[in-house]
């Protein structure tokens, strides 16, 4: 099969990729869409040392599970790979497991590819009304929606959303629906623009906010986060990079700041609220190629000013 390879100094589209096979309580599922996030950027420079198949956003269809009502769903899938024994596991953090493999990141072949085998545990069907090129942000999504779990209500607050990216656009709007009064920052005017045509203020920031959520992508936005929040306010930090951050901590010990880490979250909040309309992802799109133009692909997701690259599977 096809897939598209990192092997510590360059990606390669290559052809005769052994098909997965998948173990006992894994599904084979046949991608249509794969989308192209921060994360595989910052893989190709080195984060976290993967090697093989990147790619953790898909939506397919499955060929084959030990469950026959599955073949033939359209699905998306968790990334995280647990043990399922363990304490972690056992108290519902599959998510933390200390031995998980992450889809496309660590330890596991991602959805760059025709073909990729995932734990039918994982996976979540798509509602029929919901296309591929909106399903495929559930996972993106659903990572926005686990500031909803981590932090207070935020309806009221005062929230700064650092980031005009993909995932910051989806965090803003998923705020917004909680009730915080947000405020999105970037550096990118057609971004910003696509912001307020979502109805996101893009106004200059004052110190004092509530709620600051750092999802730019780059080391510096902590520090930028703490300039922002007020002394017991809350800071989020959605942000993985290669490169090292280094910041003065002090602020956080003074204004005894929460520093919140979040990463993924759960995907039925994130579907139905792509079904019921209520987050807008379709504008952030701004190019498909095919999977055998995948190289491609993530040279412009690496342009300055993208936002969303999906790689489709099926061309």
């Amino acid at each position: 099969m096809r897939a598209l390879r990192w092997d510590g100094a360059r990606l390669a589209l290559e052809r005769d990729v052994p098909e997965p096979r998948p173990a006992r309580g894994e599904a084979l599922v046949r991608v249509h869409l794969a989308g192209i996030c921060r994360t595989d950027l910052e893989i190709t420079r080195g984060y976290l040392g993967f090697r093989g198949t990147p790619g953790h956003e898909w939506v397919g269809h499955v060929v084959s599970a030990d469950d026959a009502t599955l073949v033939g769903a359209r699905v998306v899938g968790e990334i995280n790979l647990a043990c399922g024994q363990c304490g972690a596991c056992a108290a519902g953090l599959g998510r933390h497991c200390p031995t998980r493999r992450v889809l496309g990141i660590v330890g596991a072949d991602g959805g760059f590819a025709d073909l990729i085998a995932v734990p039918a545990a994982n996976l979540h069907r798509v509602p029929d009304r919901l296309p591929d090129r909106e399903a495929v942000f559930a996972e993106p999504l659903a990572a926005a929606f686990e500031i909803l779990e981590q932090v207070p209500s935020p309806a009221g607050a005062r929230a700064v959303v650092l980031g005009d990216g993909k995932l910051g656009l989806l965090v803003a709007q998923v705020l917004s629906r909680a009730g915080a009064d947000v405020l999105l920052v970037g550096r990118h005017e057609p971004k910003l623009a696509l912001a307020r045509s979502l109805g996101l203020r893009t106004e200059t920031p004052e110190a004092g906010a509530d709620l600051v959520v750092d999802a730019t992508g780059a080391p510096e936005g902590l520090g930028q986060a703490f300039a922002l929040v007020r002394p017991r306010g809350t800071i989020v930090l959605k942000t993985t990079v290669a490169a090292a951050h280094r910041v003065d901590l002090a602020p956080a010990v003074i204004n005894e700041v929460t520093v919140v880490g979040s990463r993924c979250g759960r995907f039925p909040p994130a579907l139905a609220a792509l079904a019921g309309g209520e987050v807008s992802v379709a504008p952030l799109i701004n190019a498909v190629y095919p999977l055998d133009d995948a190289v491609s692909a993530f040279a412009h997701a690496a342009a300055r000013g993208t936002l969303k690259v999906l790689v489709n599977a099926q061309a």
